[in-house]
Parts: C-alpha cells; sequence; structure tokens
C-alpha cells in the first residue's frame, strides 16, 4: 500500500511546483487585487496575499494544480501521446479540458469565481500574459488557467467576506439605532 500523502506536503509540493514554473503567491494576489479593488475600499496586496493562501490550503486545489502542471511539464517533454501532445503543446483553443480543471477550483467559491475568473482569463492581466507568451518554449496550457482560477477564488472569498463584515456591521448599527428610541 502506498504511503499516505499530509496535508501539509501536498500544500507544500503545490507551492514549489508553482514557484518551480515561475509563479509566486504575489503574482496571484496582484491578480486577485486587480480583481477586487473596485469593490472592497481600502483592499491591499496582504490581505490578497492571505486569501490567496487560504484557497491554496484546500486539497482539490492542489490536486488540480499539481495535475496540471504535470501535464504542462510533459507536454513540454514531449512525453504525450498523440494527438494529445500537440493539442496541449499548442494550446488548441478547442481542447477546453484545462479550462474544466480550472473550473473545479471555482465551484469552491461560487458564481462570483466564475465571473471573476471569465474576465481574467479574457484579459489575460499580469503574470497571465506571461504564461501565455508561447515564445518562452515553456508550455503553460494548464497553468495559466489554474493561476487565473486561484485567483479570482481569492476574488471571491475577499468579496463574500466582505459583504459578511458589511452585514454585521449594519446589523450592529441597527441594534444601536432601537436602543436609542
Amino acid at each position: 500500500m502506498a504511503p499516505f500523502v499530509f496535508s501539509s506536503e501536498l500544500k507544500q509540493a503545490t507551492l514549489q511546483a508553482l514557484q518551480d514554473r515561475g509563479v509566486t503567491l504575489e503574482d496571484i494576489a496582484q491578480l486577485t487585487l486587480f480583481l477586487q479593488k473596485p469593490y472592497v475600499p481600502n483592499l491591499d496586496l496582504e490581505r490578497c496575499v492571505h486569501n490567496v493562501e487560504q484557497v491554496l490550503e484546500k486539497r482539490e486545489v492542489q490536486n488540480a494544480i499539481l495535475t496540471g502542471i504535470e501535464l504542462d511539464l510533459l507536454a513540454e517533454r514531449k512525453q504525450l501521446a498523440s494527438p494529445l501532445q500537440q493539442i496541449i503543446e499548442k494550446d488548441e483553443s478547442l481542447y477546453g479540458i484545462d479550462e474544466i480543471l480550472a473550473l473545479s477550483i471555482l465551484n469552491l467559491y461560487g458564481s462570483i469565481s466564475y465571473t471573476n475568473y471569465g474576465y481574467i482569463d479574457k484579459l489575460k492581466h499580469g503574470i497571465l500574459q506571461h504564461l501565455n507568451d508561447k515564445s518562452t518554449g515553456k508550455v503553460h496550457t494548464f497553468l495559466d488557467d489554474l493561476v487565473g482560477a486561484v485567483a479570482a477564488a481569492a476574488a471571491g472569498r475577499i468579496a463574500h467576506r466582505y459583504r459578511s463584515e458589511e452585514e454585521a456591521q449594519q446589523l450592529s448599527a441597527g441594534e444601536t439605532g432601537s436602543q436609542a428610541d
């Protein structure tokens, strides 16, 4: 029987895989900040990094990232069978499995994550522009979508928490106002 993989090992492997591919937590957090800054007053990079870290705590997210990066690496080394090799290597627009893997991350944080993902995926802002540069010789067919999904999920997480904070403040203000009557 294979040894059990502990959550801390899986997370460390995920962070290392991202780093090995040139993606930092700050890169992802910059995307999150770009997505949510217009909607959350005083949002800063530190809060975005924290939310990216929280998204990366989820085993489903770790599994998706490790799987996607491994497929990119296999395509880079030309170790996939044809025609899958050519499809992933060229990031064929009708392939779509790379987006399906990214959607598994978005499911964790609701519909706002989906809209954020669609926007950032189309725009190719920040690190996503670099990951989509085919001239580097690197294959990032899966990674660009996974990074966008983590950023979008973190943005969704921030939006949900911001709304909860607003509601708590309104509730508190309502209770204070009724006591003054």
